[in-house]
C-alpha cells in the first residue's frame, strides 16, 4: 500500500456510504474445501446471507486461496505430503457464473504449502511451504498463468519444541505495506523472516535485519499489517498470543511493542491459533482460536498500535482455521474446518464487536474463505 494514510481516509468515507451502496450488492465468495474442490457462494451484503452456488473447480487439497487485485484470477495451493504432490494452480474467474477455469499449475518448490498471497502489484504469488520450511515467489503472466518460481528461500534450524519445531516450518509469506519487503512466519524457528522484495523481478534477498524473533516455543503462524503500515500483528499458533510489532518502512525491521493472549483467563484446554486480520478501518484486530473455537477481538490504539481486549465470540462451529473480513468491512466470515460450516458475523463499526447474522453455509472441510467485491 503506497499511501496508507490516504487509504485510511478513503475508507472512512466508504464507511459513510457503504450501507446505502450495499443494499442491492452481492459479493462472490470462494471457499477452499481442503479436500478436492473450491466452492463458490453468493454473499448478500444487505441481509448478511451466504448462499451456495456450487463447485467452482476441482483441485487436490486446496487449503489456501488468493484472488488477484484485478479480480480476474484465483490462485490455490495444493497441500501435498511431498514435493511431487505440492503445487500452486492458477484459475480464471467467471464472476457471473461463479466458476473457475483452470489455467496451469507449477510445483511449489517444496512440500506441504499452506499459504498463498498475490502481492499488491498483482505480479507475483508468494507461498510458504510448511513441510520443507521454505518460501517461494512465482511471477504471474498477464493471462493469469503462474510461471516457474523466481525465488526460493530455504530456512534452516529448529527451536525448543522437539515435536513441532524440529526443523523449519514456513507458515506464510506476505508482502509488506510498501512492497519493498516481504515477511515470512516460520513456526519451526520462532522467527519472522524479513526479505527485501522486488515485485518487478519477483526476487527475495535476505534483509538486514534478517528476522524478528518471537518467544521460544510460540510458533508464529500468520502476520497482518495495519492499514497505516506502521504496525504488524503476528499470531502464534502454539502460544495462542498476538504480538504487535512496530514496522520501520525504511529498514523493514520489526520491533516488538506488546504481546497479548487470545484466550480466556484460566483456560486449560488445548488450543492453537490460526488467522489474524486488521479491520480496514484500522480500529480493530481479530484472531482465531482453534480449541476454544472463538474469534478474539481487540481495539487498536491509533497512536501506539497497542491492543486492548474487547470480546471473545464463539464461531458457531469447530476449528476456525481461517476467516475473512469482507472488502466493505461489514462482515467476518469464519471457516470452521471440523464442523464443515462457514458462519457469518456482522461487524459493528463503532465497537468492533461481532454479531452472528444467523447465516451459515455448509462446506466440506473449509480451510480458506476469500471474498471478491462486486463489480462497480
Amino acid at each position: 500500500m503506497k499511501c496508507p494514510r490516504i487509504a485510511l481516509a478513503l475508507f472512512a468515507v466508504l464507511l459513510a456510504i457503504v450501507p446505502a451502496w450495499a443494499e442491492s450488492q452481492t459479493e462472490l465468495v470462494f471457499v477452499g474445501s481442503g479436500k478436492k474442490n473450491v466452492e463458490a457462494f453468493r454473499f448478500d451484503l444487505a441481509a448478511g446471507v451466504l448462499t451456495r452456488v456450487g463447485q467452482a473447480a476441482e483441485i487436490e487439497h486446496p487449503s489456501f486461496l488468493s484472488i488477484a487485485p484485478n479480480h480476474k484470477f484465483l490462485y490455490a495451493i495444493s497441500e501435498g505430503g511431498n514435493a511431487e504432490a505440492s503445487g500452486i494452480s492458477a484459475f480464471a474467474i467467471d464472476a457471473a457464473a461463479g466458476k473457475l477455469t483452470f489455467l496451469n499449475r507449477q510445483p511449489a518448490g517444496g512440500s506441504g504449502p499452506c499459504y498463498v498471497e498475490v502481492d499488491p502489484s498483482g505480479k507475483n504469488a508468494l507461498i510458504a511451504n510448511y513441510g520443507s520450511g521454505s518460501f517461494a515467489v512465482f511471477p504471474l503472466a498477464e493471462n493469469g498463468a503462474v510461471q516457474p518460481a523466481s525465488a526460493l528461500m530455504q530456512d534452516h534450524g529448529s527451536s525448543v519444541n522437539p515435536d513441532r519445531q524440529e526443523g523449519p516450518h514456513g507458515h506464510c509469506l506476505v508482502a509488506g505495506p510498501t512492497d519493498q519487503f516481504a515477511y515470512g512466519c516460520d513456526l519451526g524457528l520462532d522467527k519472522v523472516a524479513i526479505f527485501k522484495f522486488d515485485p518487478g523481478q519477483g526476487k527475495l534477498v535476505l534483509n538486514e535485519p534478517a528476522f524478528a524473533p518471537t518467544k521460544p516455543g510460540a510458533g508464529p503462524r500468520h502476520i497482518a499489517f495495519h492499514p497505516n503500515g506502521r504496525w504488524a500483528f503476528v499470531i502464534t499458533e502454539m502460544a495462542s498470543t498476538l504480538t504487535v510489532f512496530g514496522c520501520d518502512a525504511t529498514s523493514g525491521a520489526l520491533q516488538e511493542i506488546q504481546t497479548v493472549s487470545t484466550l480466556p483467563d484460566g483456560f486449560s484446554g488445548q488450543n492453537t491459533c490460526a488467522e489474524v486480520a486488521a479491520h480496514p478501518s484500522g480500529k480493530f484486530v481479530y484472531g482465531s482460536n482453534r480449541g476454544d473455537d472463538s474469534i478474539a477481538v481487540f481495539a487498536c490504539n491509533p497512536e501506539s498500535g497497542r491492543l486492548t481486549f474487547i470480546e471473545r465470540v464463539r464461531t458457531g462451529g469447530k476449528t476456525p482455521r481461517q476467516f475473512e473480513i469482507d472488502p466493505t468491512g461489514q462482515f467476518l466470515l469464519a471457516a470452521n474446518q471440523d464442523s464443515n460450516t462457514v458462519v457469518v458475523f456482522r461487524i459493528d463499526y463503532a465497537s468492533g464487536k461481532l454479531q452472528p447474522t444467523g447465516s451459515q453455509a455448509s462446506s466440506d472441510n473449509p480451510m480458506c474463505v476469500r471474498c471478491m467485491p462486486p463489480s462497480p
